[in-house]
């Protein structure tokens, strides 16, 4: 998949060694923002994760992707979590390198992603679970549409500990007629309008400066 520089690709075993540069690379920008294992370190082998998430993708489970910019290796973006049946869902989750951010990748390829889960791979909901401090990624959602569903209380293990997080979700009936990628534009996702998120950030922002 490919939307001007930007493209999106299945993973590869030969993946392994830029990947892991890139995360290595980006600790200080990544780390506040990744999942960790109580009582557990989490480990930087790309080899054996890139092993599991094709296994995943064998199973049916994932859909594990590379985010790239011209060309170059920028990130992951991961479909986890498939349920099929009844439910038909599954969950996105990303990372970005520092030295790419601000180029609009992360936003064209959840677009994409979520593109493809609704008209290749016969799912009907996708999911983000954000962080209340993750400014970008609540843009992401605001931009795509994604509909804010609540407020999970300590709900993943982040940076050493159980961390709240919001979460959004959009089925094909919430997406345009040409595509989620298409949604780009004002708030769309109703977030700002949600009460309980008004009453986060009125909390959050009470008495800063104008």
């Amino acid at each position: 998949m490919r939307h001007g520089p930007i493209g999106l690709r299945l993973v590869r075993a030969k993946d392994a060694r830029p990947l892991q540069h890139e995360l290595l690379a980006n600790r200080s920008w990544l780390q506040p923002w990744e999942a960790t294992v109580p009582y557990g370190s989490v480990s930087f082998d790309m080899r054996l994760s890139i092993r599991r998430l094709l296994q995943q993708y064998r199973d049916g489970s994932g859909y594990p992707f590379v985010m790239e910019y011209d060309g170059e290796v920028a990130g992951q973006l991961n479909v986890w979590g498939v349920s099929r049946g009844s439910l038909c869902s599954a969950t996105i989750g990303y990372w970005v390198s520092e030295r790419f951010a601000g180029r609009g990748i992360t936003p064209t390829a959840v677009a994409m992603a979520t593109d493809a889960c609704f008209t290749e791979y016969g799912l009907h909901r996708m999911e983000i679970c954000i962080r209340p401090e993750n400014d970008a990624s609540l843009r992401i959602v605001q931009k795509l549409g994604f509909r804010y569903e609540g407020l999970r209380r300590r709900y993943i293990h982040i940076d050493g500990d159980w961390r709240d997080h919001y979460a959004f979700a959009l089925s094909p009936a919430g997406a345009c007629a040409r595509g989620t990628r298409r949604r780009f534009g004002p708030d769309r996702s109703g977030l700002f309008r949600h009460p309980s998120f008004r009453t986060w950030a009125t909390d959050r922002f009470a008495g800063a400066a104008p």
